[in-house]
Order: C-alpha cells, then sequence, then structure tokens
C-alpha cells in the first residue's frame, strides 16, 4: 500500500472510530429527550440536571476519590518497578516483569472476576478499596510502560556521582534520579487517573454498593428519559479525558526533549 493509501486508510479508521463520539455533545444540547434526528433545539438544561442529581454526585465522588488513590499508587509502583527493571539484574527478570504486564493483555472481565472470587473468599466486601485494587493492578503496567523511557536515558553516572560525594541511595534517588524522571511521573499519574476514571468492568463486579460515575451510567440506561443526561455527562467525561491525555502527552514529550532524546511515538 502506497503512502497516499495510508493517509486515506488511516483518515477513514479515525473516522469511524470517532464519529459515535462527536455524537455526545451533539445530543446533550439538544432539547428533546428522544436520541434521533432531526434535533428539537438547543438547550443547556441537561447539564443543569447533573448537579441536581444527589446519585450521579455520589457516583462522581466515588469514581475521582478511586482515580486519585489508583493514580498515587500505582505511579508508585511502576516507578520502583521501571528502576528495577532497567537498572538492576536479578534473577527471572524476564518471566518477573512479564508477569507483571500481564494485565495489560489479559481479558478485564476475566481479571475482574478472579478479583471478586478472591476478594469474596477472603471475606473482604466490594467497595471503593476493592475497586481501587483491581485499578491498581490494571494501572500499573501502563505505569511502568511510561517510566521506563525515562529510566532506559537517564545517566547513571549523575546518581552514582552523588553516591560518591557522601549522599546515601535515598538521598541520590530524591534528590537525583526523581527529579529527572518526574515527567514521566507526572505522565504516568494522569493516564492511571483516566484510565481509572474511565473503567467499566472491574468497578461493576467490585464496586458493590458504592458504584463509579461508569456504574452509574450503565444503570441509568434502563431508562429511557435519562439518556440527555447521560450524554450531557459523557460529553464531560470525554472532554475531561482528552485534556489528561494531551495534558501528560505535553509532559512526556516536554521531557524527552530536556533529555535531549528523540521522541519516538506515544506512551507505549
Amino acid at each position: 500500500m502506497t503512502g497516499r493509501g495510508l493517509r486515506i486508510y488511516a483518515v477513514i479508521y479515525l473516522i469511524f472510530l470517532y464519529a459515535p463520539i462527536l455524537l455526545l455533545p451533539l445530543f446533550a444540547f439538544n432539547d428533546g429527550t428522544i436520541i434521533a434526528f432531526p434535533l428539537q433545539g438547543f438547550t443547556t438544561r441537561w447539564f443543569g440536571e447533573l448537579v441536581r442529581t444527589a446519585a450521579l454526585i455520589e457516583a462522581a465522588v466515588n469514581s475521582v476519590f478511586i482515580a486519585i488513590v489508583t493514580a498515587i499508587l500505582a505511579t508508585c509502583l511502576g516507578l520502583f518497578a521501571a528502576r528495577a527493571g532497567t537498572r538492576y539484574q536479578f534473577p527471572a527478570k524476564s518471566g518477573i516483569l512479564g508477569f507483571i504486564m500481564l494485565p495489560l493483555i489479559l481479558p478485564e472481565i476475566i481479571v475482574a472476576v478472579a478479583l471478586l472470587v478472591a476478594m469474596l473468599q477472603a471475606g473482604i466486601s466490594p467497595s471503593v478499596w476493592t475497586v481501587v485494587a483491581g485499578h491498581v493492578l490494571i494501572c500499573t503496567p501502563f505505569a511502568i510502560a511510561i517510566l521506563n523511557g525515562g529510566f532506559a536515558h537517564l545517566d547513571t553516572s549523575l546518581e552514582e556521582a552523588a553516591i560518591d560525594l557522601g549522599a546515601t541511595r535515598w538521598v541520590a534517588f530524591r534528590l537525583i534520579t526523581l527529579p529527572l524522571v518526574m515527567p514521566g511521573t507526572v505522565a504516568a499519574l494522569l493516564v492511571c487517573f483516566t484510565i481509572s476514571l474511565d473503567e467499566f468492568i472491574i468497578a461493576f463486579f467490585l464496586s458493590g454498593n458504592e458504584p463509579t460515575l461508569p456504574v452509574y451510567l450503565w444503570g441509568q440506561l434502563r431508562f429511557p428519559g435519562r439518556l440527555p443526561v447521560i450524554m450531557a455527562l459523557g460529553t464531560i467525561l470525554v472532554a475531561l479525558s482528552v485534556l489528561l491525555l494531551l495534558g501528560a502527552e505535553y509532559v512526556r514529550r516536554r521531557g524527552l526533549r530536556r533529555a535531549g532524546v528523540k521522541d519516538t511515538g506515544g506512551f507505549l
């Protein structure tokens, strides 16, 4: 296939992938309750309904709390794993790192069912904390994938020089290594936050009577009269996700430019 053919294919693929998302804001501002053409007029009242729905606000608070805790824990674990994987040699290194990255390829429903069974057997009831545990499991590989690039291009002699000058390993890591990989760390935080905020399957199985926002939206699909409100909320979530991912990509590229490393593409 020629270069022109590849460009045409890419454009068609992107239109097929993102055209349905463009319908969200279109119907979110539609005055009618029926999701169909022709549109009934322009209105913003569906966005006003969002702040007057107590259950929705509770679900949003749960989602934001879970996403923040997940982003922090997954990024910390990813930071340690990426440092160990790029700086040290240890027995069964490839197998251990491959096992950590396994949630990237496992179907989420398999992970969710396995976690639910394991937690029920351990006497742990579904709650926001069980969702946090599941989200940390699936977000940590993404954090590792992002941070691997930062540690791979890090000049290890800087940390060694700090240790030679009397700094402990912890001080050298905190004052030398961590600031150098901070762009990747921020990018990992934002990506993990976005993944956790949008994740549905694991939250559906593990949230119990404390639903997250995606789970709440799924429950509201049974009521046709609530669809415009769902469209309004979906518009906000899509816009927030896009802004977070753009911010993470900007931080990642800025970090690569500061390190003098050629950019080879996206996060993974």
